[in-house]
Formats: C-alpha cells, sequence, structure tokens
C-alpha cells in the first residue's frame, strides 16, 4: 500500500477535492487551505481553473478510476463532493463515481469524506433521525445513495476510512443547482419574491454550506479520534413552520433598502402534470415528500464529539447567500458574486 501524508500539526495535509467548483466542495476546499492544508482539485478541464481559490488544479473524470487514483497520490483525504447534476443520470454515474473514489482511497490508505442526504430515509424514522436510524428509502435515488454508503462501509475493510457529514437543504454564497437557488429566490437578481416549496406549517431542515464545511474540517482535524467509519447528522438551521427562512429572507432585503419580499406557492401542480415529459420534473416530483412532512436530523453525538455545532445566525448566513448569489451588493469584505457550479446538485 502506497504510504501517505500523516494527519500530525509538523506536517503538511493534502487533500483531493472532487467537485470543487461546486457548493460543498468548494467550501470545503477552501476551509482546507485557509487551515495550511495542501488542496488538489481534480476537474475535467482544469486548465480554466488553474489558479483559482490557490488550489492546486489537476486533470481527470471522476468516473475514470485511473485518473482519481493518479489524482489521489499522497493524500490522506479524499472528499467525494461530485454528484451528477440536476438529477439526471444518477443510476448511470452515482456508483461509479464512487467506486473510482474507493479505488483511490484504498489504494493510497486515505479517508474519504462524503456529505451525506436526506433521501437514504424512509417516513418510518420521521420527524427525528439519529445516524443509526434504519435506511428504508422509497425512492430511486435513496436507494442508490444507501448503495453508496455499504460500499463506503465496504471499503474500510481493505484500508480505506470514511466520514459521512449529512445535513439538511443548502444554502450559501455558492449554492448553485439547489433548492434554495433553484426553488426559493431567483440569483442574479434583486428578491421580489419568494417562493415557499413546502406546506404551511410543515418544518424543514437547511444547511449553511460554510457550516457544513467547517464542521467536516474540525472533525478531519480530530482524524485519530475518528472510527474507521464514521458518520454524524448536523442540526443545521431548522425551519420550523416554513416560515424562518422567509422571514430571515425579509430581515435582509429590507435591511438593505428593498421592499419586503412577495410570498409564493411552488408551483406543484404545473411540475406534476408536466412530469411525464420532463426528465428533471419527474426527478424533483419524487422528493416531494421531503416538502409535505418534517425531518430533521438529531446532532446530539456531533455535538458531544465537537461541544458545538459550527451555526452562523440566521441573518448573517442569508446575506452572505444573497450576496454570493449576485441578489445583494457586495459589501466590502464580502465574498465574490458567483452562483455554483453544475458539479452540485439538489441536496
Amino acid at each position: 500500500m502506497t504510504t501517505t501524508t500523516q494527519i500530525t500539526g509538523t506536517e503538511t495535509r493534502t487533500a483531493l477535492v472532487l467537485g470543487a467548483t461546486g457548493g460543498i466542495g468548494g467550501e470545503v476546499a477552501r476551509n482546507l487551505r485557509r487551515r495550511g492544508w495542501a488542496v488538489r482539485a481534480m476537474h475535467r478541464d482544469a486548465a480554466k481553473h488553474a489558479g483559482r481559490d490557490g488550489l492546486e488544479w489537476v486533470q481527470g473524470d471522476a468516473m475514470n478510476e485511473a485518473d482519481v487514483v493518479r489524482a489521489a497520490q499522497g493524500v490522506s483525504v479524499i472528499v467525494h463532493a461530485v454528484n451528477p447534476p440536476g438529477y439526471k443520470r444518477w443510476a448511470e454515474l452515482v456508483l461509479p463515481m464512487v467506486d473510482s473514489t474507493i479505488a483511490a482511497a484504498v489504494k493510497v490508505g486515505a479517508r474519504i469524506v462524503l456529505p451525506g442526504t436526506v433521501y437514504n430515509f424512509g417516513r418510518e424514522t420521521f420527524p427525528l433521525v439519529a445516524e443509526d436510524a434504519p435506511q428504508a428509502p422509497t425512492t430511486r435515488k435513496g436507494r442508490i445513495r444507501v448503495e453508496l454508503e455499504r460500499r463506503l462501509e465496504a471499503a474500510t475493510k481493505r484500508g480505506a476510512r470514511v466520514l459521512i457529514v449529512r445535513a439538511g437543504d443548502y444554502f450559501g454564497p455558492s449554492t448553485g443547482n439547489t433548492w434554495f437557488g433553484a426553488g426559493v429566490v431567483k440569483p442574479g437578481k434583486p428578491v421580489k419574491a419568494v417562493t415557499r416549496p413546502g406546506r404551511p406549517g410543515v418544518g424543514h431542515q437547511w444547511a449553511y454550506l460554510p457550516d457544513v464545511a467547517e464542521t467536516m474540517a474540525q472533525l478531519l482535524e480530530r482524524e485519530a479520534e475518528l472510527g474507521d467509519f464514521a458518520r454524524f447528522h448536523m442540526g443545521g438551521h431548522w425551519d420550523p413552520d416554513g416560515e424562518r427562512m422567509g422571514a430571515a429572507i425579509d430581515a435582509v432585503v429590507m435591511a438593505a433598502g428593498g421592499a419586503k419580499p412577495k410570498r409564493r406557492s411552488f408551483p406543484w401542480a404545473v411540475l406534476m402534470a408536466l412530469s411525464p415529459f420532463v426528465a428533471l420534473f419527474r426527478e424533483i416530483r419524487e422528493m416531494r415528500y421531503l416538502w409535505r412532512e418534517p425531518l430533521q436530523f438529531d446532532n446530539r453525538r456531533l455535538v458531544a464529539f465537537l461541544g458545538a455545532e459550527p451555526h452562523t445566525p440566521w441573518e448573517e448566513a442569508i446575506q452572505e447567500t444573497l450576496i454570493g448569489m449576485g441578489c445583494l451588493t457586495s459589501a466590502p469584505g464580502a465574498r465574490t458574486p458567483g452562483v455554483g457550479s453544475v458539479e452540485h446538485t439538489l441536496a
């Protein structure tokens, strides 16, 4: 087995990030870089991103095992944050991509870091879901994600290590193609209306991307205390009745001098009617139940391990998100506006 950089306080630690142009992949890459890690980002068009965010960009395709193995030489962590865009071709791409990552992690003895999804769980585990809750999904995407995690756990018997951090629906400065950017506000435009995907009165869990990245980084800083297969749930930003997210957006927009945004309901009826003809709508329809029933992750294991979960206050998180998405004028020191990447999908 190839030796790899050990995680100590005196040596440079190296991570490979797959999906570094996406929402969570980019946030994790930048967070680790700020902590002094050497971060390598693999991309199918690496030259296009050369020099970006202080990362080492290398050419490669996550579907090609040889590319991932080559990019992983000398790393101790592989962040697997790549997904098919727009819910498309999951059955074809999700498992082959993670198989490439597993092969590389086994080869170099690395820990795989995976952003987990809510899709793994069926209604019988609602409303509060712990890490050891049964994974009996009722959707095709959920079954794929359960198999993905099964393969990861099996890989720990062959020398890999795994860390899964599961959180709610993402939002953040590089939100990309998420529910927030595709179904709540319109990127690149002043916020005139806020769309509510869920039923009135039904709670929903959100996850601020920088908080998720910070949680992953803090856990990696304590690598020696993690088991070979470690799994944590984040509490994130819990919206108890479907109104807290909208209220935070209202507060930020009005504080910046804008009018209070209007409220709109998500056009589920239109989506349902068109889903036989539009593949993306069929995929979104499958996950509608997550907006009709409350699902909240139990983060007590995470809090016990770290002492506290990284958490940015609602209004601050929304302000940074809207600035990053080009919906508010940037303030001094704010992030560069951007709406993410096609490599990060609804999660």
